[in-house]
């Protein structure tokens, strides 16, 4: 197994060239394009204007649910800074890439507060006490010391927030936050691509701990924002929504991603690497069958509340 520092050492040429890579594609843009601000009105308090009402945005509630986890999501930065420049530094490329990063995921918690607050979209009042709460309590990375379990992780998540941002301005039912959305989803998947191309090199390096790593984050993934204060029941409504489901995870997100690492077709792993391959597969298939059990329970939910919906009317 390549100890962390040779691994830092060894990977830093890939850094440097897939840092470049992202900056020639990654496009400039700014937060205060997408918000329509002449829409937005003075709130109650300090300045005397109209207390938000419920009434104030027709997006939906569980689109408003979608939004608020995105931000709340993107407010923890700062720990999420701490960690990753923690572990992989802040000189050389490494550290470039730590800063460049951090910068480019500022902009999209900029633009998403401003849009939901110059819209009226959310509470202002229970955004800020979740915001606070969130923040108080931080975030810790579930493998601090590990630098191949930490990317492969980022790999998966980068992609599955930018799923989730997507498919959450579409749940919005407005354009502006579409067009928004869609902006902050292709920062996200410039950000998976940098990692995934790291994970990739490092295979080639180390496969047996490459293929652990990735068995181990495959089968213990939650989102950043899982300790968001009512994450379980929101993220139910959201998967429930289809805005970011069990399936979606497995066939959108994993999926892709250990296709372009080839890992049930790598060569070269001892037998440490192949108990690895083997108890990734077995929670792929795992995956599987829960994903068809949710959807199975999601269309029966849907053709009664339909048939409740029909008595009514």
């Amino acid at each position: 197994m390549v100890d962390q520092t040779a691994l830092l050492i060894e990977l830093e040429p890939v850094v440097a060239a897939n840092l470049d890579r992202h900056l020639s594609l990654a496009k400039e843009w700014f937060p205060h394009e997408y918000v329509p601000w002449s829409e937005g009105r003075t709130f109650d308090g300090l300045l005397n204007g109209e207390p938000w009402l419920e009434t104030d945005s027709p997006i939906p509630d569980v689109a408003r649910t979608a939004l608020i986890v995105n931000l709340l999501t993107e407010d923890n930065l700062p720990s999420y800074h701490h960690e990753i420049a923690t572990l992989f530094g802040r000189d050389g490329a490494w550290g470039n890439w730590v800063h460049r990063w951090t910068a480019e995921e500022g902009r999209h918690g900029i633009a998403l507060r401003d849009y939901l607050t110059v819209t009226r979209a959310v509470d202002p009042i229970a955004l800020e006490r979740a915001r606070m709460t969130h923040m108080q309590a931080g975030y810790a990375n579930d493998h601090p010391d590990e630098m191949m379990h930490s990317i492969a992780y980022v790999a998966f998540q980068e992609l599955a927030t930018r799923i989730s941002h997507r498919n959450t301005g579409k749940a919005t039912g407005d354009p502006i936050a579409e067009q928004l959305l869609a902006r902050v989803a292709a920062d996200e998947n410039l950000h998976m691509v940098f990692y995934r191309n790291l994970l990739a090199a490092a295979f080639d390096l180390d496969p047996d701990h490459a293929m652990r790593a990735v068995a181990d984050v495959v089968a213990g993934f939650q989102m950043p924002g899982a300790n968001i204060e009512g994450f379980q029941r929101k993220a139910l409504s959201i998967a429930l929504a289809g805005i970011y489901d069990l399936r979606q995870h497995r066939d959108e997100v994993l999926q892709p991603v250990l296709r372009q690492w080839d890992v049930f077709n790598r060569t070269g792993l001892t037998a440490d690497g192949e108990k690895a391959r083997d108890e990734l597969a077995v929670h792929m298939d795992n995956l599987d069958d829960q994903a068809s059990r949710f959807e199975e329970k999601r269309e029966a939910r849907r053709q009664r509340l339909n048939r409740q919906e029909e008595v009514r009317g």
